[in-house]
């Protein structure tokens, strides 16, 4: 049996006819009758009394009536729960964000999430880009804003943007070292400064080591720090440079404390990759965070409040 048969079966014992209920439900009577035999023939009992003045039911088929009236309609409150979880999606979603993404991306994204989604709940925690692929792989996390691809077949990574980095160094430089000129510097030329960088561990020291090797160049950093602001403050008080998104610096450049170069031959550039589950594994909550993550970022490139980025191509 199906619900279709258990909703013929109620229009029937309803109507007190198979005529009547053929009209109500739009179909042939015969088919009807049929479909009652059938089910008949399945519960090995009789349902219907059949005379010329009607149809009533047996007391198997009260029986029945009142479980298909019972299944039809817990049937309909589970569509209408899945439509209104749609439309208006309810629950936690937990979202892992590297601190360079998420001092630009989760003030936005909880703002326009409480807007349009009241009924979501979103939890942000902050960590090392290997830190929260990890998360994410154990389930402790439903989406991560990365600057990496997904290393796990599990994982669908999304390109957003597409962020430059750029040479920084000190307004006033060590006599040993000169300043470069103004304008855009050769990778080589930024290879051959002493750098400030993060550790092989971290993304962006692994796309400049990838970058160089694939140029047969070596990065050599004279120090090597895993936090953004350590390293912005040890160049700005000469103790070398670095290459960071220029987002990260903008402040500092506009203030003039701090000079930017761009870098070319080739420009430095990594993607902002919304990673998540398989999509056919996400519940609705979760589906429209990720939506709106990706919105988010678009949003934030567009209007220029995330510097030096610009829509992935």
């Amino acid at each position: 049996m199906d619900l279709r048969q258990l909703r013929y079966f109620i229009a029937i014992v309803e109507q007190g006819s198979f005529s009547k209920a053929a009209q109500e439900l739009g179909i042939a009577q015969p088919a009807l009758s049929l479909h009652v035999r059938n089910m008949e023939e399945h519960l090995k009992t009789q349902l219907l009394f059949r005379r010329p003045s009607g149809v009533t039911p047996t007391d198997s088929g009260l029986i029945l009536l009142r479980h298909a009236r019972d299944i039809i309609e817990r049937f309909n409150i589970a569509c209408e729960d899945v439509t209104t979880n749609e439309n208006e999606p309810t629950g936690a979603v937990r979202i892992g964000l590297p601190g360079t993404i998420g001092h630009i991306l989760a003030v936005p994204l909880i703002l326009k999430c409480k807007e349009i989604y009241p009924k979501i709940t979103l939890h942000i925690a902050e960590a090392m880009s290997g830190y929260v692929v990890e998360w994410l792989q154990d389930g402790r996390i439903d989406i991560s804003v990365l600057y990496l691809p997904a290393p796990d077949k599990k994982l669908w990574a999304q390109p957003v943007l597409t962020e430059e980095l750029w040479l920084l160094g000190p307004v006033k430089p060590t006599p040993a070292q000169a300043t470069p000129e103004p304008g855009p510097i050769p990778f080589a030329d930024v290879l051959k400064l002493p750098l400030v960088l993060p550790s092989s561990s971290h993304g962006l020291r692994s796309l400049l080591d990838s970058c160089a090797g694939d140029h047969q160049l070596k990065c050599n950093p004279v120090l090597e720090v895993d936090s953004y602001s350590n390293i912005i403050e040890l160049v700005g008080v000469g103790h070398g440079y670095s290459v960071l998104p220029f987002n990260a610096i903008s402040q500092e450049v506009k203030a003039g404390q701090l000079l930017a170069w761009p870098i070319r031959d080739p420009v430095v550039r990594r993607s902002v990759y919304v990673v998540t589950p398989q999509e056919n594994s996400m519940g609705a909550a979760v589906r429209k965070v990720t939506q709106l993550c990706k919105e988010t970022l678009l949003e934030l490139a567009d209007s220029g409040k995330w510097t030096g980025v610009r829509r992935y191509e």
